[in-house]
């Protein structure tokens, strides 16, 4: 793998990855439009109401927090989060949006049956705090969100076209796609909560796609400079070698890429109980994985199949297959000789003895010199 040589034929089986990502994307558009998003509070709308994680009975657990709310209301919370550690945790209480009344009854019960310890030492109604939620906000997240991802790939397509070629800006362009709707689908499909640090997070992870897909793509432009002159290897084997040889690269990038994000997902999410680190964390480490295995198992075979759909490539395969099979004709003919046959055989060895004296070697059937050789030549 470190070397390159070509061991793994991925753009000779294409076909197969194509039928891998068209599944999975028709899985991930299957999933978003039945099951569709746990879109948190921050796009729906509602209300949080939060309170030290410290109580009078000691440390206050989320289902003791959501089952207070439940008796309170009749109607359970939407979400209960521990947030931060030791001291300074808090519990987060998140429901549909609640009236001013509804929010007193849910403080005092809280104060009565859990008695949340506030900055005096003691318990106090005043360390529950509350605060509303407009939807309107995460729509307008999302309004921005979508224009800077359309902005994204009109400028990925156009550099990607004047740099490289059109082709390869499509086959870019369609790895993205895939990825989005992938990491998308993924988060419909296990259910993880939407939230503006998802959105952030999703459009962090195209970079890092673009970012392999482009480093294979230069390598296949360099092994297929001057190819269509030349009857070694059709495009398809020079991009294949390519993808080889850049193979350990992006492995190695993607894995020091999900490092960080893995020690990000274990701080936001063990140590310090922020939800905003963990669902940073979540989308970016989706994203690399599936960014990884796209621009290596689905750029380069689009690009082969875009390349070949131009005459010229497909002229050029037919004169390497052409040149191939004229060598197996050859090396067929040659051995194809009968070594009981003595005019086949003189033929043969007149023919070695040949080649013998134009590399100025030994021929088979020189006389074995006596005794041990001197290293010396006579004159």
């Amino acid at each position: 793998m470190y070397v390159g040589s070509g061991v793994f034929n991925v753009v000779g089986v294409r076909k197969r990855w194509y039928l891998f990502f068209g599944a999975l994307v028709l899985v991930c558009i299957a999933s978003m439009g039945v099951k569709g998003f746990n879109f948190g509070i921050d796009f729906e709308g509602g209300t949080q109401i939060q309170l030290p994680a410290n109580g009078k009975s000691g440390q206050i657990t989320e289902e003791r927090a959501k089952e207070v709310f439940a008796d309170a209301l009749g109607k359970p919370a939407d979400e209960a989060q521990k947030v931060g550690s030791g001291v300074s945790s808090t519990i987060q209480l998140r429901s549909d949006t609640l009236d001013a009344a509804e929010v007193a009854k849910v403080k005092q019960a809280l104060f009565q049956e859990l008695g949340p310890i506030g900055t005096s030492g003691q318990p106090s109604v005043q360390a529950i705090s509350d605060s509303a939620v407009s939807a309107s906000w995460g729509g307008e997240i999302s309004r921005q969100a979508l224009i800077a991802l359309g902005v994204f790939l009109l400028a990925v397509t156009l550099f990607l076209a004047l740099y490289f070629d059109p082709r390869m800006a499509a086959a870019a362009l369609v790895t993205l796609l895939n990825d989005i709707v992938v990491t998308a689908g993924v988060y419909s499909l296990i259910g993880f909560e939407v939230t503006p640090a998802t959105v952030i997070g999703l459009l962090t992870i195209l970079g890092f796609s673009l970012y392999d897909t482009v480093v294979v793509f230069d390598k296949v432009r360099e092994n297929t400079r001057g190819l269509l002159g030349l009857t070694r290897r059709t495009y398809g084997e020079a991009a294949n070698l390519a993808l080889n040889q850049t193979l350990m690269r992006s492995f190695n990038t993607s894995l020091i890429a999900a490092l960080p994000i893995l020690g990000l997902l274990v701080i936001g999410y063990l140590l310090l109980g922020s939800g905003t680190l963990q669902e940073l964390a979540l989308v970016q480490l989706t994203g690399t994985v599936v960014g990884v295995l796209s621009s290596v198992a689905l750029a380069t075979p689009l690009l082969v199949d875009f390349k070949m759909r131009d005459p010229k490539y497909r002229q050029q395969a037919d004169r390497v297959a052409s040149r191939r099979a004229n060598q197996a004709r050859k090396a067929a003919e040659n051995d194809d000789f009968d070594p009981n046959d003595e005019d086949a055989l003189a033929a043969e060895l007149r023919k070695e003895r040949a080649y013998a004296a134009a590399a100025s070697v030994p021929a088979r059937n020189q006389k074995a010199h006596k005794g041990r050789p001197s290293g010396k030549r006579k004159r």
